[in-house]
């Protein structure tokens, strides 16, 4: 059936295969038995009680009304920061001058650092009390500002650790995409004496389009699922007003203990996700193919 090459193939990948098994399909499919069941830690009659958990997730307000447009918004202003902090940033380097390799190392530095680390480093930073960033305010004459008890601040400052934790990455790859693009056409504006920002308008930015797109979809799949920086500064607070997807299948699970609803919340946000991923990649074939 198979030859000795196919065979040794399968037998490579074979570990590989199995790991994926044991650590991502068999937990989504005990994931989804529970999604079905009366399954709560403090009673787990383990009744099958079919989609009532999936109708509770999608009808609960709190689902409907704060958490998911807590998620995208924070989705798309997360992404769409990083992205643009990260292409200012690639352009600079992609221009030699000196020290450009520490200023390169330097950019790196956020990559190194584990996001729960970089979290309690800005609920530090930001603590009403004593907090680096009131001192500095009332050295200037200005009033401290209670930054995580009010919503918005604190959805803020949430925002922008993970810009600033995510833009290296943004950085590196656009960099990388910068430096693998034909040089004819930018030798040619030069000579025809083309502006900067009509160079970068009509030759840097389409030939660089699918590597944005790329990162784009990447990222924002990435940032739907975001946990540890929120439970870290805010733990969904004050109230639930910052409280995203993750960490609203996280407390009806590990708080609650009802395992049962937890798993058909987590079940309903890898639906959106495999929803979301398949019309950003369409969306990447389109402008991949203008």
């Amino acid at each position: 059936m198979f030859g000795e090459q196919q065979r040794f193939v399968l037998l490579l990948i074979a570990p590989a295969a199995l790991l994926m098994l044991l650590f991502q399909v068999v937990p989504i499919v005990i994931g989804a038995n529970a999604s079905f069941r009366d399954w709560a830690l403090y009673n787990p009659k383990k009744t099958w009680i079919g989609f009532d958990h999936y109708a509770a997730v999608i009808t609960d307000p709190a689902f409907l009304y704060v958490v998911l447009p807590n998620t995208f918004l924070f989705m798309v202003l997360s992404v769409a920061g990083a992205l643009v902090t990260g292409l200012a940033l690639a352009l600079l380097l992609n221009r030699p001058f000196r020290g450009q390799k520490l200023v390169q190392t330097i950019l790196l530095v956020p990559l190194m650092v584990a996001p729960v680390v970089a979290a309690i480093m800005i609920r530090w930073i930001f603590n009403d009390q004593f907090g680096i960033a009131n001192v500095v305010l009332e050295a200037i004459g200005l009033e401290g500002q209670p930054w995580l008890v009010q919503r918005w601040s604190a959805f803020c400052i949430i925002l922008l650790t993970d810009i600033w934790l995510w833009t290296p990455w943004f950085t590196l790859l656009l960099l990388a995409g910068l430096q693998s693009l034909p040089k004819e056409p930018f030798e040619a504006a030069a000579i025809d004496g083309t502006t900067t920002w009509r160079v970068f308008r009509y030759l840097t930015l389409p030939m660089l389009r699918p590597v944005i797109v790329v990162c784009v979809v990447i990222r924002a799949i990435d940032a739907f699922r975001t946990f540890d920086i929120v439970w870290t500064l805010t733990g969904g607070g004050p109230g639930r007003s910052t409280e995203l997807f993750s960490l609203y299948a996280y407390v009806l699970a590990f708080l609650n203990l009802d395992l049962g609803r937890g798993s058909a919340a987590a079940i309903v946000g890898g639906l959106i996700i495999l929803v979301l991923g398949v019309v950003m990649y369409r969306l990447v074939d389109r402008i991949a193919k203008a």
